[in-house]
This record gives structure tokens, C-alpha cells and sequence, in this order.
């Protein structure tokens, strides 16, 4: 029987300032800067652009260096 690990990221959005960091962290590509949409503060934000590719591995979360992303892990 083999577990794998399914994550999910959780950005807010308001306070990101699309500095790329956790897309250039994330091992698997996951997350990009949003290429049409802006926030109030006039920043292109991160999101999951390839959501079914994250493993949970957290990069994201500790290279932010504003504390907007939360990871979360489910073994399945």
C-alpha cells in the first residue's frame, strides 16, 4: 500500500506583494503570479496555477516573506 501526500495553498490574496519568491521555491511548479488579475495594493498576486501538482512540502509558506501563504497536507 503506498500513501502519497496531496497538498493545497491558501494565499491572501489582499496582502501578497507578488514578490515570485514562493514560485521560484515551489519543487513542483505549483504556484505562479496571477497573470490578469491584481489586488487592492495593484500587485499580481500568487495562486495555484497547477493545483493538482502540490505535494505539501511548505517552500512556499517559508520563503514568504510576509506571511500570506498557508499549506496545508493530506495523506491519501
Amino acid at each position: 500500500m503506498t500513501t502519497t501526500v496531496k497538498g493545497t495553498v491558501v494565499v491572501d490574496q489582499v496582502r501578497c506583494k507578488g514578490c515570485n519568491l514562493c514560485a521560484v521555491a515551489c519543487p513542483t511548479g505549483t504556484l505562479a503570479m496571477h497573470p490578469t488579475e491584481i489586488n487592492d495594493k495593484g500587485y499580481h498576486f500568487s495562486y495555484m496555477a497547477t493545483p493538482d501538482t502540490c505535494i505539501g512540502c511548505g517552500n512556499c509558506g517559508l520563503v514568504c516573506p510576509d506571511g500570506c501563504i498557508t499549506v496545508y497536507r493530506a495523506k491519501k
